[in-house]
């Protein structure tokens, strides 16, 4: 981790050991309260599992910055995995090797409507992270041109669902197009490879392969991008939701430093990614939103609305529309980024 730019948080350690005291109630009955005579919080667990990804910014602010263990103390250990992607997220989830990981929301409600117990506590970008690319060579500019083409997308994540709709917006869907299943940097390496005639690819990645292979950016559509949600397991919530708030607390604290400070969580991405600094400058600066709120709702519900049929339409749920209307009934719980957020 670098420590150019790692700062303290005095006051985070505190906060994050008396909120539940409150918040128990409407997130889980089973938040103790700090222990006075120690003057030292009693957590509800003694280990916490928490990713990082290079699409999610705060999750790199967080983690180098130490504010979980900050807040958490010496009691709780806190280990962190790296998602290379939504799905890889939402598998972490699922197998409990997770608590806590990062998503875009359509790969959230992929997953809940898959029947993956997991819920949305935060909010942490409103991204532009995904667009349709081709190589630097390629006679492909238009959606249209893709008709009988081989594309590269990760299943069940944003760059996936973007693809769908952007087929659509030019009277074509899956079975006019050979999509191969291949994670976000395969994607890029098949690519430029010449294995796949088009990409759907993922910032910052896809921004990397522009600058360095000079890769084109077919088709753009901020409205195709979904929100990137940081999600948690319903076990999680309901028996530890005491270190949930603490997790929380942690990524307001970076979204506050980061927009005040977007040179070096630039700089940030840079060393997690492996990427040039002038292509995560772009990414942070240019693609990437943080300053939204925090507490999930109707702003997200809206989008997720929109890719529900494209989500059905793809037959990667089993239980169909049913599945995906019950996913979005229960998919939002707001009440640690309320607590976290003071609303």
């Amino acid at each position: 981790m670098s420590t150019l730019i790692r700062r303290t948080v005095p006051t985070l350690a505190l906060v994050g050991a008396m909120a539940m005291v409150a918040t128990g109630c409407v997130a889980g009955e089973n938040a103790p309260a700090p222990a006075a005579a120690s003057g030292e919080a009693e957590w509800s667990t003694d280990t916490v599992t928490v990713d990082w990804a290079t699409y999610n910014p705060l999750s790199l602010v967080v983690r180098d910055q130490g504010l979980i263990e900050a807040a958490l103390g010496d009691g709780v250990e806190v280990e962190w995995v790296q998602s290379a992607g939504s799905n890889k997220a939402n598998e972490l989830l699922r197998s409990g090797s997770a608590d806590v990981a990062s998503t875009a929301g359509s790969a959230a409600l992929f997953a809940r409507a898959n029947g993956s117990p997991i819920k949305v506590i935060d909010i942490y970008s409103q991204p532009e992270w995904s667009a349709l690319v081709v190589g630097a060579d390629s006679e492909i500019t238009s959606v249209e041109q893709l008709e009988g083409a081989s594309i590269a997308a990760t299943k069940g994540t944003d760059p996936y669902f973007f693809l769908l709709q952007a087929l659509e917006t030019a009277g074509l869907s899956l079975d006019d197009v050979e999509v191969q299943n291949l994670q976000h940097a395969d994607g890029r390496a098949a690519l430029e490879g010449g294995s796949v005639d088009a990409w759907a690819g993922l910032d910052p990645i896809m921004a990397a392969a522009e600058v360095e292979s000079g890769a084109q950016l077919i088709y753009r559509n901020v409205d195709f991008n979904t929100y990137g949600f940081l999600n948690a397991t319903e076990d999680f919530i309901e028996n530890h939701a005491d270190v949930a708030q603490v997790i929380v607390d942690a990524y307001e604290e970076a979204r506050a430093w980061a927009l005040e400070n977007p040179e070096e969580t630039a700089a940030l991405l840079a060393e997690a990614a492996g990427i040039a600094p002038v292509v995560a400058a772009t990414v942070i600066e240019e693609r990437s939103n943080l300053d939204v709120s925090g507490v999930p709702g109707a702003d997200q519900l809206a989008v997720l609305e929109k890719i529900a049929p494209v989500i059905v339409e793809s037959g990667d749920v089993a239980g169909g529309q049913e599945a995906v209307d019950a996913a979005l009934e229960s998919i939002i719980e707001d009440s640690f980024a309320k607590q976290a957020t003071g609303q």
